[in-house]
């Protein structure tokens, strides 16, 4: 089997083609990236001790797809991830990225007659309608209320029966339309594909930063004793996520590469559940354990464009269904992102410090 990643030496992307190359050593994998993140250079090296092929492209040229030749898989993690992306700025990026570099990508599995698995996100859901859910303000953290107006919001957190009407960032809009695309793809032309929407994922090889890869942000800033600012809703911390760690993700993509038949013409919400949830306070006190640091951490009250009092991930339909859920705790995360950076320390300081 060939499966080609594309956004390959991205987070997701490169943990994904190490793994599956580990997994299944006959499988040829390919990693698609045009190396734009800071960081995803350093994989490189990696690509070349396991095997796996590197393609430098980029999905907004259709060329530099069709040089990638026949497959049998692709898995779209490509995106441009932030949330703030083209909020205070021309969006034109994040839109040709995520969603026409994407069509390029369904066309490219119909020329080929392969499996698409696209990577979307809990971000398509309208920011207002979570932002009126009902909520709780407890000692550590912010927790939605048992009694919601809203249907597919409950204190598990958000299912896929909430309404998308409303505004959800360019980044979130981008990923929406490419899901109804796939949709459109699959109803006419037959693509087999899996959609599956996830919130944050975390773990080693992520180059976190203040938009997009907190969970590392928070590691690196104490092992490196930094200091840090709560921003937004009185900057207290108590904001919420439920944060999955990749090697659940990769399960996860590794029963729908050989098992598509189960996801096509459904869409999932993924992620760590209320479970494996946690507040920005909550991070502090597992990240100060861990490392043994006690770091200065300001405080912004003024809540930023797009920001999410809480969003946790509501996973019963997935578990139902298909018979997935998370292995690994919050705490695995943390502690697991901890000796990535400690085992390269050198490499990692210019990037993460």
């Amino acid at each position: 089997m060939k499966i080609v990643v594309t956004g390959g030496a991205g987070f997701v992307g490169s943990t994904l083609c190490i793994q599956l190359k580990n997994k299944y050593p006959n499988y040829k994998i390919v990693a698609f990236d045009n190396l734009k993140r800071r960081g995803s250079e350093l994989n490189l090296k990696d690509f070349q001790k396991s095997g796996i092929e590197f393609i430098h492209g980029d999905i907004r040229n259709n060329e530099d797809i069709l040089a990638i030749g026949e497959f049998d898989v692709l898995v779209e993690a490509s995106a441009e991830p932030s949330v703030t992306a083209g909020l205070d700025s021309d969006p034109t990026y994040v839109i040709n990225n995520n969603l026409y570099g994407s069509i390029n990508c369904f066309n490219a599995c119909l020329r080929h007659n392969a499996k698409l698995i696209f990577l979307s996100t809990s971000r398509v859901y309208p920011i207002e309608t979570i932002e009126k859910a009902n909520f709780i303000e407890e000692e550590t953290r912010f927790s939605f209320a048992e009694n919601q107006e809203s249907e597919g919001i409950s204190n598990q957190g958000i299912s896929e029966k909430l309404s998308l009407e409303g505004a959800r960032s360019f980044y979130g809009t981008t990923k929406l339309a490419s899901e109804l695309f796939i949709q459109e793809y699959a109803a006419f032309y037959g693509l087999q594909a899996a959609i599956t929407r996830f919130g944050v994922i975390a773990g080693p090889r992520q180059m976190g930063k203040t938009d997009q890869g907190v969970v590392t942000l928070w590691m690196a800033k104490h092992y490196w004793n930094q200091s840090l600012k709560y921003i937004g809703y009185g900057g207290t911390g108590k904001q919420v996520r439920d944060i999955l760690h990749v090697d659940d993700l990769i399960d996860l993509i590794d029963l729908q590469i050989h098992q598509i038949e189960k996801f096509t013409g459904k869409i999932f919400n993924v992620g760590g559940g209320l479970e494996n949830s946690a507040s920005l306070l909550e991070m502090t006190a597992i990240c100060e354990k861990i490392t043994g640091n006690k770091i200065t951490i300001g405080s912004e009250k003024l809540t930023r464009p797009a920001d999410l009092r809480m969003y946790v991930t509501d996973i019963t339909l997935i578990e139902r269904e298909i018979g997935w859920k998370p292995k690994k705790s919050v705490e695995q995360v943390f502690e697991d992102i901890y000796h990535w950076i400690k085992e390269n320390e050198n490499q990692l300081e210019s990037i993460l410090k």
